[in-house]
């Protein structure tokens, strides 16, 4: 079948724009032939710094005839009803349509549609222009005196359909004054002359041979390869970076990889220093020592051109400029290494970190003491905790981290180690961001923890005072990441985390920071205080509130002050924001949506590990057949159970009496109750959920044996009521455990 190949050949297309362009484009043209029905056995689509191209293969050489009926009204329908029809059928007039007869429904109109097959040329021709005028470029350019927008001035247009067995034919369109035809250009320097191309396997021959690699992915194994061997050969290795791969792959056509130096003496910079300054000026690689592990002076570069002289001017231009940005560098760094870090404390009290949360400043002296009460949580030492919290934002005002944004936290580390904090201090300064995405790692050190963990609960605490949570699918404060880092630092080190109570202490300290810093008028501004003289007094109360729970440090999360009703309420939303990304981990890790919901159910979800801990016994239970059986009889009791209580409109309630328990099965059915509930409670006390689920499977035989055993619903009123009872307290003592009627089966 025959195959279409289409180029689009422009100016140098940005790097971060052409795969999804390639994409795009494939979409685009895919789409509009199969819209216009036609078929295809595959497409593939390339990019390189000057075109877009795509194959698409095995397309027939023209569109099938169709045959549509089209049903309309009944004969003698409203004449607004004959128009629409007529319309949408596109009929002249009723007389063109044909008269059906429905044996239930009677006479109606049917539109007979016919339409012949179109080739395949013809549907490519008319689809192109309006594919490349409307081309979904994030950003495009008209030039010269045309009306076409591109991203750079479009230069020509390949398109050519054929059979391999015969000659393509060129499918003719124009588009901007562009038509497009079967000529395209090589490499801008090294084979700029123009040549024909006929279908794709051709067309990457002729490319190649004019120093063109179409492919992206291909160019990538070039530089790759050949960086790794040409490190390889000076006992070195290359410091791979992917996202650098693919720029630079989109960056050249014919890429050839040469190596640098730079002084050695700029080694001493911190390594993600030097690498960032390479990378974000040169686009160059880094190359390390395998025996230690650190950088060496040597830097792979990737050139678009077979310099004649062996790329030695390329060579010296890039250590140049590489040189000149290392000194800047080492200026910034150098000026940083004089600076105490506790001396840019008093900098961050100058810096917004939100118009009403205030300072950045404000916000360390937050982290401070929630830190310090974090570490009897965390096993960290209190004063450690606090120093940590207290360095942890001074390396933002720091002439290094102004130069590399993304080197936050990692700055700071250098810095304090360097001026003599100890190694735990120094590793929490650069962790308590992390875990910064879903590959990120969790701090594990508890100095690192606490911080880390104060760091995530003030600013989800401080947008929820303030109302600014995340919409849909905006996130602008990033609130769900600080949501799902708390969640992910509390499972991964197994943590006991009063996790609602440092939520209440941290809201506290954001509001006390407000009411203080701007007065009473600054809490009339938030959103959830009411209008009028209600609003009034509750602004007053939690002014006065707020400002005496300033001044107050809790040594313990045990020594708390009770929560007010608009605490309340902020807290239980806050809550529920986590709980809902607590259940999407538990499901990741395999753990079923059921018994998430029954293990919710309980209400308090403040220790995240406990619940996820809960949720797998109770998953280890069912999966065994005693659970399963337990299951089995939990459901028939709570049938019975709900068929009776809303037959008598009441519950069955209390203890049942042990004079009216007359059958051994029911006796043995209360016994074991009994014993169990004494078993089950110090278990739950001690959070042994595993000890508390196999307590819980005891109860498969006396429950299994009831059910075969007892009729409940006895002749007798007042042994009926009491196998009720029974029937109650076997639902009672499982859901203490987790709420079995959330679970299938």
């Amino acid at each position: 079948m025959p195959d279409l190949l289409i180029e689009l050949f422009s100016e140098e297309i940005p790097a971060r724009m052409q795969r999804r362009a390639a994409e795009d484009l494939k979409k685009l043209v895919t789409n509009a032939v199969v819209e216009a029905g036609l078929t295809y056995e595959g497409a593939k689509a390339f990019a390189t710094p000057r075109r877009l191209a795509l194959h698409v293969a095995g397309l027939p050489a023209a569109s099938a005839a169709t045959r549509e009926e089209r049903k309309g009204p009944r004969v003698g329908a409203p004449e607004k009803a004959l128009e629409g029809f007529l319309r949408g059928a596109g009929l002249a007039s009723i007389d063109d349509a044909q008269v059906q007869n429905d044996p239930k429904k009677g006479d109606f109109y049917v539109a007979v549609i016919e339409k012949d097959g179109r080739p395949a040329t013809d549907i490519i021709a008319e689809a192109m222009p309006t594919i490349i005028s409307n081309f979904p470029w994030p950003k495009s350019q008209r030039w010269g005196t045309g009306s076409l927008k591109w991203v750079r001035p479009l230069h020509s247009i390949v398109c050519t359909f054929g059979p391999e067995t015969e000659e393509p034919e060129i499918v003719h369109f124009e588009v901007g004054g562009i038509k497009s035809g079967n000529v395209t250009r090589g490499h801008r320097f090294l084979a700029p002359q123009s040549f024909e191309v006929r279908r794709l396997e051709d067309y990457m021959a002729k490319l190649e041979a004019h120093k063109v690699v179409l492919d992206a992915d291909r160019r990538k194994d070039i530089i790759l390869h050949d960086a790794q061997n040409a490190a390889l050969a000076l006992g070195l290795e290359l410091v791979e970076d992917e996202g650098l791969l693919e720029e630079v792959a989109g960056l050249n056509e014919w890429p050839t990889v040469l190596i640098g130096a730079y002084d050695e003496a700029f080694l001493a910079l911190p390594d993600e220093v030097i690498k960032l300054t390479i990378k974000e000026n040169q686009k160059n690689f880094v190359l390390r020592d395998p025996a230690t592990g650190k950088l060496s002076n040597k830097f792979a570069l990737t050139t678009n051109i077979e310099a004649t002289d062996g790329g030695a001017v390329i060579i010296a231009g890039n250590e140049k400029v590489v040189a000149a940005r290392l000194s800047d560098a080492k200026f910034f760094w150098e000026g940083d290494l004089k600076t105490k870090l506790e001396s840019n404390l008093p900098k961050l009290d100058s810096i917004i970190f939100h118009e009403k949360l205030g300072t950045v400043g404000q916000r360390v002296q937050r982290l401070e003491r929630l830190a310090t009460e974090l570490a009897s949580v965390t096993g960290a030492a209190p004063a450690d905790a606090q120093r940590a919290a207290k360095l942890a934002k001074t390396d933002l005002v720091s002439a290094s981290v102004f130069e590399f944004t993304e080197l936050q936290g990692l700055i700071g580390r250098y810095l304090a180690t360097a001026q003599g904090e100890t190694p735990a201090i120094a590793a929490a300064i650069e962790d308590h961001y992390k875990p910064a995405g879903a590959a990120d790692e969790v701090p594990s050190a508890p100095v690192s923890i606490a911080v880390a963990l104060a760091d995530k609960v003030d600013v989800l605490a401080g947008f929820w005072a303030i109302n600014e949570k995340p919409t849909g699918s905006k996130d602008p404060f990033a609130l769900r990441r600080a949501a799902l880092g708390i969640i992910r630092i509390v499972l991964e080190n197994d943590l006991r985390l009063p996790l609602r109570d440092v939520l209440v202490q941290a809201l506290r300290r954001n509001l006390a920071d407000v009411a203080t810093a701007r007065g009473e008028d600054a809490l009339k501004g938030l959103p959830f205080i009411g209008k009028g003289e209600a609003g009034e007094d509750l602004v007053s109360g939690l002014f006065s509130f707020v400002n005496g729970c300033a001044g107050k440090v809790l040594d313990s999360f045990s020594e708390k002050v009770p929560e007010t009703a608009l605490e309340r309420g902020l807290i239980d939303d806050l809550m529920g924001f986590i709980a809902e990304r607590l259940k999407v981990v538990m499901k990741d890790k395999g753990i079923r949506h059921d018994l998430i919901d029954a293990v919710f159910a309980l209400g308090d979800q403040s220790d995240l590990a406990l619940v996820v801990k809960r949720a797998e016994a109770l998953g280890a239970l069912l999966g065994s057949e005693d659970g399963e059986n337990l299951l089995a009889g939990y459901k028939r009791a709570a049938n019975i159970l709900r068929a009776e209580e809303k037959k008598e409109g009441t519950s069955f309630g209390g203890e049942p009496q042990s004079a009216l328990l007359i059958e051994p099965a029911e006796v043995a059915l209360f016994e074991a109750i009994c014993g169990l509930e004494a078993q089950v409670a110090p278990l739950l006390v001690a959070n042994d959920y595993n000890g508390a689920m196999s307590a819980l499977a005891q109860l498969r035989a006396p429950v299994d044996k009831f059910f075969v055993d007892i009729h409940v619903n006895a002749e007798d009123a007042k042994v009926r009521e009491n196998r009720l009872k029974l029937l109650t307290r076997i639902r009672h003592t499982m859901h203490q455990v987790a709420d079995f009627s959330k679970i299938a089966g």
